[in-house]
């Protein structure tokens, strides 16, 4: 069989958890195929900072993701089209996955007008106009070659209430149709369409069931991790799994916090990106299984052990706490170190998780690390009601045994304060 009639996509679930609704599977496409759940490092302008392909691979990611709002300002779409796409313009020979630049509207709201035609951006770079239409959208993502491509949708900040809400999901509905008809390389590429409507359940669950009824290969949601609550955030993702289709993954945008990222594979999603990993690194912070070590600080610096005993990184093999601290947020090197370690941290992350949820021991696995994720602080009562949705009921913090759960902790309100939009914003 040629491989113009094999889908471009294919995807089967592999394991599923007995208790919650987690799952691994197998997602196969033309430059690789991608073991579930996983995380994408995002790659904006076609490059991670601070590591190369090479490095990349080295760490075993299997896909990662590019801007079509940037990449369609600069190189653009000749530039990209005579390079052969992005995988060749920047020497990465595995999966891509493209946003659709509707994030933008938010994070670039000051620049966008929005109405039914499309988004009028003024660019940051030279301050010249571009429409982007859903039909410009798809055509830029064309060009790139990405793997699987977003459907440009309306989005509005997560605390937005009242039509517009309404307004946006309907326009999205709207537009993933535009979407589909521009497509112009469906052997090669597939689409998805994303899940909107705020805050609102059953605005989610006729987003959900509408998109249902077009032929594609996979689903994202989006319109989270944008400043709403935890409480409010969890329960979204909650919903949307509930109702799309077991055999198609689910791509939930914009989340890369660790503790999310094993809530919400216990909530059902299979695919997860955030520019968290290198833009903490930029900060000189190590993510570790506690959480960041904040490498700057003074206490490191004759810490002459690794940044993680059990990470087999480059930079974990090589080089001490006391080393970076010594060069964090100092040398441009440091940001390297850190990223390929911080980036090599989600992806052992994702990859214990596939390994928990193939042996069936997923809930053990979730009670062990939130018992290290917050050692020294009170599991939020958010992570604690989420987990118990899908029937994973966490011991009770020793020293709150007698206090109300429902109370924000430090640590909850310090989650909150952080899932915020800044985190998505393209600058990876």
């Amino acid at each position: 069989m040629s491989s113009s009639k094999i889908p471009p996509l294919t995807y089967k679930v592999v394991a599923e958890c007995s208790v919650s609704k987690a799952r691994a599977g197998l997602m196969t496409l033309r430059h690789s195929e991608v073991n579930t759940p996983v995380f994408m490092p995002v790659g904006t302008q076609g490059t991670l900072k601070g590591i190369l392909p090479d490095q990349l691979i080295e760490l075993n990611c299997q896909i990662l993701l590019g801007n079509t709002y940037h990449l369609g300002l600069r190189p653009g779409i000749d530039t990209l089209k005579k390079a052969g796409g992005l995988h060749k313009f920047m020497g990465w020979p595995r999966a891509i996955l493209t946003d659709s630049g509707g994030f933008q509207m938010v994070s670039l709201l000051q620049l966008a007008e929005i109405d039914e035609h499309g988004v009028n951006f003024r660019s940051p770079f030279d301050n010249s106009q571009c429409m982007l239409t859903p039909e410009h959208s798809i055509q830029i993502q064309n060009a790139i070659g990405a793997d699987i491509m977003m459907q440009l949708d309306d989005v509005v900040k997560t605390t937005t209430t009242g039509p517009r809400v309404e307004e946006a999901m309907e326009r999205t509905i709207r537009w993933v149709d535009r979407c589909i008809e521009a497509h112009a390389r469906d052997d090669d590429q597939s689409l998805f369409p994303i899940v909107q409507g705020g805050l609102d359940v059953p605005l989610r669950q006729r987003c959900v069931s509408a998109l249902m009824e077009r032929q594609v290969r996979g689903f994202a949601v989006g319109g989270l991790s944008g400043g709403e609550s935890k409480h409010d955030f969890w329960r979204m993702v909650d919903v949307c799994t509930g109702y799309l289709p077991r055999d198609k993954p689910r791509y939930l945008m914009g989340v890369g916090f660790a503790a999310d990222l094993v809530v919400c594979v216990a909530l059902g999603i299979d695919m997860f990106d955030c520019v968290f990993p290198t833009r903490t690194a930029r900060f000189g912070c190590a993510l570790v299984d506690s959480g960041q070590l904040n490498l700057k600080q003074p206490k490191y610096k004759l810490d002459m052990e690794p940044i993680d005993q059990d990470c087999h990184c480059s930079t974990c093999k090589r080089y001490t706490r006391s080393y970076l601290h010594h060069i964090a947020t100092n040398e441009s090197v440091s940001c390297s170190l850190l990223s390929i370690h911080n980036v090599a941290y989600q992806l052992r992350l994702m990859g214990s998780m596939r390994q928990a949820i193939q042996r069936d021991e997923f809930p053990q696995f979730v009670k062990e690390f939130m018992a290290k994720h917050f050692k020294t602080d009170p599991i939020p009562a958010w992570i604690r009601e989420a987990l118990a949705a899908v029937n994973i009921q966490l011991p009770a913090d020793p020293e709150k045994k007698d206090q109300d759960l429902e109370k924000k902790t430090k640590s909850e309100k310090r989650q909150e304060t952080e899932n915020v939009p800044e985190e998505h914003i393209a600058t990876s």
